[in-house]
């Protein structure tokens, strides 16, 4: 068992409470575990009414420079009232240890899922993505990582190599596709001139809220450095024409605060790929954490890898199709 799986182990519900106590704050209620895998995040109300979310951070994953940076990101944008989860400052700190858990405290944000297929919506999310972006591309994150073909590309492709999970009868063919798939990733991306700024980094519809004020914003525990349109490629869906129709909308928006640069709808396929490939190689570095193979039974079985080898394979043959356009269908 991994150094951060035997760490969450003693992670027990009383263990949760007293850390919480330590910082001044009482819950009232009991602990309601949120979904999260790579950390430990439960919400409660405290005996003042107040309602926290409390994020218990996976050991060795980020340094607390690196955490820190992510806080103070979000400290910045919610001084520019940007819509966003920032930690709670308790005593001049956000992030706090108790017997060796990091954590940290957020204030609960209410809200009902963001439709994606809602185009009203999709333009007041791009709205508010122009303005986090026209604030954060004016530096970058000197702690956290950046995402390049190297560190979601080449690293995961590592990953895969070493991991012994891959079944016999599919690991040649997964492995020669992966290769194949972050090799043309690093060309195209190398052909383009992405901008890089910080970003969420993880901007999927699971980490937009719907308020009655519009969108909120959570979770950035994958913030980094990268090119805009990775904190725009995620909502889009379905057929190339409702994409289509997303990206219209998205884009429309975003240019009321910031301007966006159209050389980046080429890297929507790499990212894509980045993604994919990324994936596999943290449910390989994860799999020794007991939740894991609880949540991901698939993860260890032929059938999945042999899918795997067919997504890689059709992902790979996408990289060669004309991206999406600014045209609005």
């Amino acid at each position: 068992m991994s150094n951060s799986a035997f760490h969450f182990a003693g992670l027990t519900p009383d263990l949760i409470l007293t850390a919480i106590e330590s910082v001044g704050i009482y819950p009232e209620t009991g602990l309601t575990a949120l979904n999260s895998y790579e950390n430990r995040v439960y919400q409660f109300r405290c005996d003042r009414g107040n309602r926290y979310v409390v994020k218990f951070y996976r050991p060795e994953r980020w340094s607390k420079a690196q955490i820190l940076e992510e806080h103070q990101f979000a400290a910045e944008l919610l001084a520019e009232e940007f819509p966003i989860a920032a930690p709670v400052v308790i005593d001049g700190a956000t992030l706090h240890e108790y017997q060796g858990y990091l954590f940290t405290l957020f204030p609960s944000i209410g809200g009902r899922q963001f439709e994606v297929d809602n185009l009203d919506q999709l333009f007041e999310v791009g709205q508010f993505i122009g303005r986090m972006h026209q604030y954060a591309k004016g530096s970058r994150f000197s702690q956290r990582r950046s995402l390049t073909p190297t560190t979601f590309g080449s690293e995961s492709l590592a990953v895969l190599q070493q991991s012994d999970l891959l079944p016999a009868q599919w690991r040649e063919q997964v492995l020669s596709s992966a290769t194949a798939l972050a090799e043309a990733i690093e060309q195209q991306w190398h052909k383009s001139t992405p901008s890089v700024m910080r970003l969420h980094g993880d901007l999927h519809i699971g980490n937009i809220l719907w308020t009655p004020d519009g969108p909120g914003f959570v979770d950035l525990d994958d913030a980094c450095n990268g090119p805009a349109v990775q904190d725009l490629w995620m909502m889009l869906s379905g057929e190339r024409d409702q994409q289509q129709a997303q990206l219209a909308e998205l884009v429309e928006g975003y240019q009321e605060f910031c301007d966006f640069h159209p050389a980046e709808l080429k890297l929507i396929e790499p990212l894509r790929g980045l993604r994919m490939l990324h994936y596999n190689a943290w449910l390989c570095r994860r799999w020794d954490d007991p939740a894991f193979p609880q949540h991901f039974p698939w993860f260890a079985e032929p059938q999945y890898w042999q899918q795997q080898y067919q997504s890689f394979t059709e992902q790979l043959q996408r990289l060669s199709q004309p991206p999406l356009s600014l045209i609005p269908y």
